[in-house]
């Protein structure tokens, strides 16, 4: 198994005064050469956004898109007629394909609202857009890694889908407890990201907002100190 630490106060920073954020890897003006992408894994930004403001309408193409909000809600609209408010417990994909534009604004005029987005190469490119959102009972499933997102060839239809061969799991975990994530797909590689709490893999110690890049691995194992909330995106390293 090999390992990366990534400390949460190494993340790239941008605050807009209607928007902090901090970037996993190379985003708008920040660029690290050292933080281009974590296998097809090319954003994970984690972002709280403030009440009566947020992204306005703008376009993509050829990505998936994942949205997990974590506090608050967020409004979505986009070209395809979608329309809606998503919030904890549910997760948003959107296939950019051959092109989209869309809008997310926090859902409250008041309170801030608080989400990670992840883009992820998509498999198949110029594919017709499409989005979907789906609610996850993940705080009545304690100790176990929810999948939320799956590949289209591969999914068992209880998890999203997207147009790549990857896996994302959810969960929230009591402490002292341990877990085991088994590798869905040989040669991937897992970029695990903590969004509470404290664990320990491989005799290195995560607090709230570190990430790890691991790779080379069957099994891992995560040793839970405090109650954790834990976010798992499996990924190709390489095209295929």
């Amino acid at each position: 198994m090999n390992t990366q630490l990534f400390k949460s106060n190494t993340r790239g920073k941008a605050n807009f005064g209607w928007l902090n954020a901090n970037f996993s890897f190379s985003f708008g003006n920040y660029f690290n050469p050292e933080r281009l992408q974590f296998g097809m894994l090319r954003v994970l930004n984690d972002d709280t956004i403030a009440g009566g403001t947020g992204f306005g309408t703008h376009g993509h193409s050829n990505m998936e898109i994942i949205t997990i909000p974590l506090e608050g809600g967020l409004m979505h609209k986009d070209s395809m007629g979608n329309e809606g408010v998503i919030r904890f417990g549910e997760v948003q994909v959107m296939s950019a394909g051959s092109g989209v534009e869309h809008s997310e604004m926090n859902a409250s005029q008041k309170d801030e609202a608080k989400t990670l987005q992840l883009w992820v190469f998509p498999d198949t490119e110029n594919v017709t857009p499409r989005y979907d959102q789906k609610s996850f009972d993940i705080e009545n499933q304690i100790n176990t890694f929810v999948n939320v997102v799956s590949p289209k060839d591969s999914n068992d239809g209880n998890a999203l889908w997207v147009y790549q061969k990857t896996f994302f799991h959810l969960g929230i975990f009591d402490s002292n407890t341990t877990v085991s994530y088994n590798v869905r797909i040989p040669k991937n590689g897992v970029y695990l990201f903590l969004i509470e709490g404290e664990i320990e893999v491989n005799n290195q110690i995560l607090t709230a907002r570190d990430a790890m890049g691991i790779t080379d691995f069957d099994t891992i194992e995560i040793k839970i100190s405090t109650k954790s909330k834990i976010l798992l995106v499996e990924v190709p390293m390489n095209q295929s």
